[in-house]
């Protein structure tokens, strides 16, 4: 992979980057994987906004990834590595030895017409699976359960991984992006290796338009508005906002903490996040 930069013939493209991968299959997605999706714009069910500043953009078609990893001792072929305008990471389209096709996440390494397994004891090669209890200490992992039977929910953006730590009684410590320390079932499922497209990161926008395409619209400071519109708003000259920076509706924001104190998965984090 590789940053690709372009020529500034215009102040758009002065600092527009884009990550061009020379190992993407040039193919159109599995027909039977895809299904029709359409774009809330960041409306509810009565049609009023709930999440601000979400609208317009590409059409698209969701590729069904399988973050179960259920297909249990059935090795499969890598066929393709694909673009999926859904999610950072580029995905895989694996085809079982019983015929059966499904896309998983591509972790970084694997190659087109490798072989991977989901197995209780697997090779410690990217794209394995089994339970975390199974694969060794300071193995990079992804794709991780949090609930047993609820599959991957950690660790699945571009570039992202979790370290095993160690064991504990049933439960395996793990090192999440975040730098927080938790414990997990012995017997939830996680997939070796790294994210793919970690150079996701290095990219640049690079214009308003671009973020448009990605079905986002412009975003503006609570401060230059007008004291009708935000609790930030109004005042002479540049004025800070106050000294308690909150959201339009008053709430407390940028850093206040809202996690439930009483929530039941307190018990399992060993380490908060910084």
């Amino acid at each position: 992979m590789a940053i690709k930069r372009f020529k500034p013939t215009t102040s758009t493209q002065r600092f527009k980057t884009v990550v061009r991968s020379a190992d993407l299959s040039e193919t159109t997605p599995h027909k039977s994987l895809v299904s029709g999706t359409h774009d809330t714009a960041g409306r509810n069910n009565y049609g009023r906004i709930t999440v601000r500043r979400r609208g317009g953009g590409h059409k698209r078609k969701y590729r069904t990834i399988d973050f179960m990893r259920d297909k249990k001792n059935i090795p499969a072929r890598v066929e393709t590595l694909e673009y999926d305008p859904n999610r950072t990471s580029y995905i895989a389209l694996l085809c079982y030895n019983d015929g059966e096709r499904r896309y998983i996440i591509a972790p970084e390494g694997l190659k087109v017409g490798g072989t991977i397994i989901r197995n209780d004891q697997v090779d410690n090669e990217p794209g394995n699976a089994a339970p975390i209890g199974n694969i060794p200490v300071g193995t990079s992992i992804h794709n991780i359960e949090l609930v047993l039977g609820r599959g991957g929910q950690l660790a699945r953006s571009a570039g992202s991984f979790a370290i095993i730590s160690g064991r504990d009684k049933g439960y395996t410590i793990i090192k999440l992006p975040s730098g927080e320390v938790r414990k997990i079932n012995d017997r939830c499922m996680a997939t070796v290796g790294i994210v793919s497209n970690s150079e996701h990161e290095l990219t640049s926008i690079g214009k308003a338009g671009r973020s448009r395409w990605m079905g986002l619209r412009p975003k503006v400071r609570g401060v230059v508005m007008n004291p009708v519109d935000h609790p930030h708003g109004g005042g002479e000259g540049k004025t800070s906002g106050g000294r308690h920076p909150v959201s339009p509706w008053g709430k407390p924001t940028k850093g206040k903490k809202t996690r439930n104190k009483r929530k039941t998965s307190s018990n399992f984090i060993i380490n908060r996040r910084k």
